[in-house]
């Protein structure tokens, strides 16, 4: 999935020279936590401003009614410059690295030109990381542990065809010996016995749901 499909279109947006009052303004009536700061008719990001920005500030210019007149002063004294953006055509599993990297709430999605088309924020990643796993929908969770050889995952979904279980979901991640590795799945039945059983009885280990005595 890319970011094009599931950013928003309809951003709300200031230039430099925008008041910080009209911004906390903004901020406050769309109960948003970031605004893009853009530059002439294309909308070229030059810095983005937030909640936090303004509330970093107020300590400094802020503090007493003798400087209310700092409300007046341009976004662009406390916008951050060096914008981190996303490509529309980034995948969401990428661009959620660079959340995690750089613990960023949103992103602006611009054009190799810097041209504003969207934005995406860390809650819209996670909702639609959920749906991707399909951990928003009635399934059973089941973990197998296989070898980290090619073959072994559609090995394991030939058992779930032939019991005629749907799989809306597979994840992929490392063991603690590399000769092994872990698929997750997520699939449309809420007794996972049956299946359990046949994975079991065609030789690979099922670490989840956990029985009693087992050890990882």
């Amino acid at each position: 999935m890319i970011l094009e499909e599931i950013m928003k279109t309809d951003v709300i947006t200031l230039t430099e020279d925008t008041p910080i009052k009209d911004a906390m303004l903004l901020l406050d009536k769309y109960r948003i936590r970031h605004i893009p700061i853009v530059q002439g008719p294309e909308k070229k990001v030059v810095g983005i401003i937030s909640d936090r920005d303004i509330r970093d500030a107020s300590p400094s210019i802020f503090h007493s009614t003798e400087h209310l007149e700092d409300f007046l002063k341009p976004v662009s004294s406390i916008m951050q410059r060096n914008v981190i953006t996303a490509h529309p055509l980034d995948f969401v599993e990428e661009v959620s690295t660079i959340f995690y990297e750089n613990n960023i709430g949103c992103l602006p999605v611009v054009t190799d030109d810097d041209e504003l088309r969207g934005i995406i924020t860390e809650t819209d990643i996670l909702h639609t990381l959920v749906e991707l796993m399909g951990a928003h929908q009635p399934s059973s969770h089941i973990e197998v542990k296989v070898l980290n050889q090619t073959g072994m995952l559609a090995s394991i979904a030939s058992i779930f065809k032939e019991m005629h279980i749907n799989i809306t979901s597979v994840l992929v991640y490392p063991y603690k010996n590399p000769e092994y590795k872990i698929l997750v799945f997520r699939v449309q039945t809420m007794d996972p016995r049956r299946i359990i059983k046949a994975i079991e009885q065609a030789g690979y280990e099922v670490i989840w749901p956990k029985q009693p005595g087992m050890n990882l």
